[in-house]
C-alpha cells in the first residue's frame, strides 16, 4: 500500500515535498494547486509570550532530571578517544542552561574527563530527556572534530525502537514530511505547510527569535514493523525507526503525523503540549490511524511511565582508528 501526499512550502525550492509513504498501494497526492489553505494570523507578541511560557516549563522539567553518578553509568564501549553509554530515560544528556541539572554528560566527564578539560567538549549528539538508549561522547579533541563531521555528513546510522498507538497496516514504509518550528506552540515542531509559512513573512526575528523563522527542513524517517502488540487491552505497534535527516523531535512529529503517536509522548501525543497530529488536520491522516479514543486509553494506561522510544543501535567509523563500529542495546519496554 502506498499513500503519497505532496506538501509544498514557500521556503522550499521544490514545488512539492513527498510525504507519508508506506508500501504497495495506489498513489494519492496533495499539492499546493489543489489544497485549500486558511489564513493564519500571527502576532509577534503572542509568539514571544507563548515561547517564554513554554521555555519556563521546560526548564522546570529539566530540573527534575534523575541524578546519575559516574559509577552508575552503563558503559557499552570505551577507549582513549570515545565512550558509548546506554542512557536511561528521565536523565538529561546535557544539563542545559542550568549547569546544576543532573546529566549524563556530567557523569561521563567525572568518570573519564576530557582532553580539553571541559565537559561540553565531549558532546557530539544528544537524546531527549525522555528517550533512553545509546549516546556517544568524545574524550579527545580529535575525536570530537571527527565525530561532529560524521554526524554532519550523515555517516552515522541510528535506529530507534518505539511503541506507537494503534496497529499500522503496512509492514514498512517511509515518512517524508518537512518540519518547521510551530509559532502557535513554540518552541515545538510541526509539519510545515504553505499557510503556516506565509504567516511568518512579516514577523521580525528580533521579536520572535531566528529559530521560529527558519526555513522548513526536509525530514525523512523510515520505519519497519517489528510486531503488533497489545498494551492493557489496547492495540500498539512496535517499530524500528531510522531517522535519515536527524531533525529536532523528528520521530515524535512524524509518528504523530501518520496518526500513530509514540506511546507515552506527552508533548506530541494525546492531549499533548504541541499541535495534535504533527500539525496536520485529522482528515489528512491515513485510514489506519489510531482513534482519539484509543490514544486516550493508552495515555491513561501508561500515565507516569517513560515514553516508549529507545535509541537501540548506532553504527559509525571510529573517529581516530577508522575501525567500523556497531553497538546495540535492548529496549526497556
Amino acid at each position: 500500500m502506498r499513500i503519497l501526499w505532496s506538501l509544498s512550502a514557500i521556503a522550499v525550492a521544490s514545488s512539492s515535498v513527498s510525504a507519508f509513504t508506506p508500501s504497495n498501494i495506489n498513489s494519492v497526492s496533495r499539492s499546493s494547486e489543489t489544497a485549500v489553505f486558511s489564513a493564519v494570523a500571527v502576532a509577534a507578541s503572542d509568539v514571544k509570550a507563548k515561547h517564554e511560557a513554554t521555555l519556563s516549563k521546560l526548564r522546570a522539567k529539566d530540573q527534575q532530571s534523575s541524578a546519575i553518578s559516574k559509577d552508575e553509568l552503563n558503559v557499552i564501549f570505551e577507549d582513549e578517544h570515545i565512550v558509548v553509554v546506554n542512557k536511561p530515560s528521565g536523565v538529561l544528556t546535557v544539563p542545559g542552561k542550568d549547569q546544576n541539572n543532573p546529566s549524563l554528560n556530567k557523569a561521563v566527564f567525572e568518570r573519564y574527563g576530557s582532553e580539553s578539560g571541559r565537559m561540553d567538549k565531549m558532546v557530539v549528539h544528544r537524546l531527549g530527556m525522555d528517550t533512553s538508549g545509546l549516546v556517544v561522547f568524545a574524550r579527545t579533541d580529535a575525536a570530537l572534530r571527527s565525530m561532529n563531521s560524521l554526524f554532519r555528513t550523515r555517516k552515522v546510522t541510528r535506529n530507534y525502537e518505539a511503541l506507537v498507538c494503534g496497529h499500522l497496516s503496512q509492514d514498512e514504509g517511509s515518512i517524508d514530511l518537512p518540519l518547521m518550528r510551530d509559532f502557535e506552540c513554540p518552541p515545538f515542531m510541526r509539519v510545515s505547510t504553505d499557510d503556516h509559512q506565509r504567516a511568518l513573512i512579516d514577523l521580525d526575528p528580533d521579536e520572535v527569535g531566528k529559530k521560529i523563522l527558519e526555513n522548513p527542513k526536509d525530514s525523512l524517517t523510515k520505519y519497519q514493523v517489528i510486531s503488533r502488540e497489545d498494551m492493557a487491552g489496547n492495540d500498539v505497534t512496535r517499530l524500528m525507526l531510522t531517522s535519515i535527516s536527524g531533525r529536532t523531535h523528528q520521530l515524535n512529529v512524524h509518528c504523530a503525523a501518520i496518526g500513530h503517536p509514540i506511546v507515552g509522548d506527552t508533548v506530541y501525543g494525546y492531549d499533548g503540549e504541541a499541535a495534535p497530529n504533527g500539525g496536520l488536520d485529522e482528515s489528512e491522516l491515513p485510514a489506519d490511524k489510531a482513534s482519539v479514543e484509543l490514544q486516550k486509553a493508552i495515555s491513561e494506561a501508561c500515565a507516569g511511565k517513560p515514553m516508549c522510544v529507545h535509541a537501540k543501535s548506532i553504527s559509525f567509523r571510529h573517529p581516530v582508528t577508522k575501525q567500523d563500529l556497531s553497538f546495540e542495546s535492548k529496549a526497556p519496554f
